[in-house]
């Protein structure tokens, strides 16, 4: 009899299990897949760390978590400074000084801010869609090359379709700064995501290739207690319902090339072209190999059964999920928590943070 068993070896699940175990509960973990780690594991070929589940960036205004994290291991100062690319042509990212520059050949944010607050008068009264939402935060410009097609294939539906309040703010910056991030946290783990979860895994029984749900029944009484970190849609079987998400599909290649693109990530903004973005792993953590790997990464329409990414958070969802929330308050000895448990798009801070908090509370019970 196990103290705490816990399904998934992702942040929330590896965070809450070396807690669990320094407070002196035993503790066993499940994973689904045949590695540890969920969507931040890495895979290593050739000395070069790759983000098999899409670029992880570490990024945390939270003393706290940062402080967490670096017990374990050791960060480099990586800075995401991504690019984008509409129709061969580059503009940084977030939208800053030289993206306007490239855009209007401007040289003064007094400039950039005169075209913005010009081009935004062409929605007049509230918004409608996200269309109409963009255009009235940033402009007819950025939002047609930046913003339109990305946002398109990563929803897969046309922007007019799309309900406005997705898109809530957009970063615009009157300086020439290309940090993506306004956190004042940020890297990339020395090694890869592997040694973190390695390191909080420690001396914790763990087995992969177990999905906990069609051996629920195998494993109904090892334990006083469940921490369940998979969809919570799927936990109850669906009986209420699919909760809806994006799915993503990835191609990794090898090239024979010290260095593809410069830089570890470049959007591509036009909705012709079918995938989001390339990834070059190698410059997370400033690689100097003579090879390198890049990853296209495709948006999907997700299917049961297959890995989901992005939860699609319109009302419809919402709903649906609060209905399965209030199933879940009523399984007395699960908890429920992370991405998919909680149907919430986190960052990788706040899923540590939501463990942190989560299991402090279950230990002082």
């Amino acid at each position: 009899m196990y103290d705490y068993l816990i399904v998934g070896s992702g942040l929330f699940g590896a965070v809450f299990a070396h807690e669990a175990k320094q407070a002196g509960k035993s503790v066993l973990v499940l994973e689904r897949r045949d590695h540890i780690g969920g969507n931040v594991y890495c895979e290593e070929k050739d000395g070069i760390n790759i983000h098999k589940y899409g670029a992880h960036i570490f990024h945390t205004s939270y003393e706290d978590v940062w402080a967490y994290v670096n017990r374990f291991i050791t960060f480099n100062n990586f800075i995401n400074s991504p690019v984008a690319n509409y129709q061969g042509h580059l503009y940084n990212l977030p939208f800053n000084m030289n993206t306007f520059r490239e855009l209007w050949d401007i040289v003064t944010p007094a400039q950039a801010k005169a075209i913005i607050a010009e081009q935004r008068k062409a929605i007049k009264g509230e918004p409608q869609n996200l269309e109409e939402q963009a255009i009235s935060l940033v402009g007819t410009d950025i939002y047609t090359k930046l913003i339109k097609g990305y946002t398109e294939k990563q929803w897969g539906r046309s922007c007019t379709e799309l309900p406005a309040f997705i898109i809530k703010r957009l970063p615009v910056r009157y300086t020439f700064d290309n940090n993506y991030f306004n956190d004042r946290y940020q890297g990339i783990p020395v090694g890869g995501y592997n040694k973190l979860i390695e390191a909080l895994l420690d001396g914790i029984e763990v087995r992969t290739g177990v999905d906990y749900l069609k051996e629920r029944a195998a494993y109904q009484d090892v334990a006083k207690k469940v921490v369940y970190t998979g969809s919570i849609d799927e936990y109850f079987d669906y009986k209420l319902g699919q909760l809806e998400y994006r799915g993503l599909h990835f191609e990794t290649e090898r090239l024979e090339e010290e260095n593809h693109q410069g830089v570890a990530v470049v959007n591509y903004t036009e909705r012709e072209i079918p995938y989001t973005r390339i990834i070059e792993h190698k410059h997370f953590e400033f690689g100097t190999q003579p090879v390198t790997y890049i990853t296209r990464e495709y948006p999907a329409d997700w299917h049961r059964g297959e890995e989901a990414y992005y939860p699609v958070n319109n009302e419809r969802n919402q709903k649906l999920y609060l209905q399965y929330a209030a199933l879940a308050e009523q399984e007395k000895n699960t908890i429920f928590g992370g991405r998919l448990a909680e149907y919430k798009y986190y960052d990788m801070d706040d899923v540590i943070k939501s463990a942190l908090e989560r299991v402090k509370v279950e230990l002082a019970k």
